[in-house]
Order: C-alpha cells, then sequence, then structure tokens
C-alpha cells in the first residue's frame, strides 16, 4: 500500500481517559456509556468507530456515485456500532443505514452501496472480522 495520510491519536486510562490526535485537533474526554457501568459524560470507542466508518462509507458511496453518473450528494449514511461478549472478550457489529435521495431508484441505490462497501477502507478492514449490515433506506 502506497500511504496517503497517516493519522495519529494516543488514548489514555482507557474508556475513562482521553483521546488526543497529534495534531490536536480531536481531543475529548472518554467514559463508558452508561450501559457498561460508566458515567457516559464522555464519548466511547464505538461512537468514535461509527462516526468515522459512517464518514468514510459517505465518501466511498460519493465515489462510486461519481463513477455511475448518479448525484448522491444528499445521501446520509448512519453506522450503528454495537459492542457485545464474544468468546472470551468482546466482539463488534455494524449495521450501516444509507438513506438516499429520492432520486435514486431502490435498485441503482442499492448497487451503489454495495459497490461502496467493497471499496471503502473501514469495509474492507472489517470484512472478515466484524459482522456488517447494510440497509438502504
Amino acid at each position: 500500500m502506497d500511504t496517503l495520510y497517516t493519522a495519529a491519536a494516543t488514548a489514555t486510562h482507557g474508556r475513562d481517559g482521553r483521546a488526543v490526535s497529534s495534531d490536536g485537533r480531536l481531543d475529548l474526554a472518554l467514559s463508558a456509556p452508561v450501559e457498561l457501568g460508566g458515567d457516559g459524560r464522555g464519548t466511547n470507542p464505538e461512537q468514535l468507530f461509527a462516526a468515522g466508518y459512517a464518514a468514510c462509507f459517505g465518501s466511498a458511496l460519493a465515489l462510486v456515485g461519481r463513477r455511475a453518473k448518479v448525484d448522491v450528494g444528499d445521501a446520509a449514511v448512519t453506522a450503528e456500532v454495537g459492542l457485545g461478549r464474544q468468546g472470551e472478550g468482546f466482539g463488534l457489529a455494524v449495521t450501516l443505514r444509507v438513506e438516499l435521495p429520492d432520486t435514486v431508484d431502490e435498485a441503482t441505490g442499492r448497487k451503489l452501496v454495495e459497490q461502496a462497501h467493497q471499496v471503502c477502507p473501514y469495509s474492507q478492514a472489517t470484512r472478515g472480522n466484524v459482522p456488517v449490515d447494510l440497509v438502504v433506506e
């Protein structure tokens, strides 16, 4: 792979600490969600993963839309990241909900979402490791 960009962030004290990017643009308190016994006052790794995946998938969708000459500019992607027990540890599961503009018919939209899932770096990274459910709305 020819690396075009590298992001770096440091987290201290796990789920009850702080995450800071190397350029300082991201600097936020972390806390476990209430459902996991935390106070829920900060963000958590699953929210960060969901935000990153949703943004990345949206960009992949825009790319395949441009290639197909289909305007998906008003599309919205919501990533739901679930955390659960898996064997001796924990695992993730993702649902990507893609809301397409009314101008995109259902068959075309489904095809574009499937193509985006093939080119999105997050989708490639999770493939075979994390179940990802694609929902076109």
